[in-house]
């Protein structure tokens, strides 16, 4: 079971994740708009990025949907880098999730988080089976051009209750810290 305070939290933790790593400038407009459980297949996205936190307690899925079509390309891929799309987006997604598994280790001192794969968007109607928690989509449009859309889809095998304390501000850049 996941409290409604937990799951507020997890909601209030992927914004502040998807707002901080996302947009590929800080200056950049990042809306993200919840989208309706009903309407969340109607994102249209072909493939789908998951990445996963996972604790003694939850198992979070952070799902980014998106289309390799021009705006996505030319909004993640700037005129001098040579890669790959689906290279230079991964690791756009990973960073993400990266911030999420930060703020969450704050609350939960056991986590792991996997690598980042994709998958056909095919697969996303099969989320109920996992019988999460929780479930939230977003529609997310980045610098007014870049179209994505975002799940969190959190598992629990125990009761999850915590309030997230959202509201620092930290500038961080995946730096390591030596102590």
């Amino acid at each position: 079971m996941i409290t409604a305070h937990a799951k507020d939290s997890f909601e209030r933790i992927f914004r502040k994740a998807a707002q901080a790593r996302l947009p590929l400038s800080p200056d950049d407009c990042c809306e993200i708009v919840p989208i309706a459980q009903a309407d969340a297949g109607a994102t249209h996205r072909t493939q789908v990025v998951v990445l996963t936190i996972s604790s003694i307690v939850f198992r979070l899925l952070l799902i980014l949907h998106f289309d390799e079509n021009d705006s996505t390309r030319n909004y993640y891929l700037k005129d001098a880098d040579e890669r790959p799309f689906q290279e230079a987006f991964l690791e756009i997604c990973n960073l993400c999730c990266g911030a999420m598994n930060q703020e969450l280790l704050r609350y939960f001192p056991d986590l792991g988080m996997s690598t980042p794969y994709v998958l056909s968007a095919r697969c996303l109607p099969h989320l109920h089976e996992l019988k999460p928690g929780l479930l939230s989509s977003y529609s997310v449009t980045l610098d007014g051009t870049a179209r994505l859309a975002a799940t969190v889809c959190v598992c629990a095998s125990a009761p999850v209750d915590f309030i997230a304390d959202t509201s620092a501000i930290e500038e961080t850049s995946g730096e390591l810290e030596l102590f």
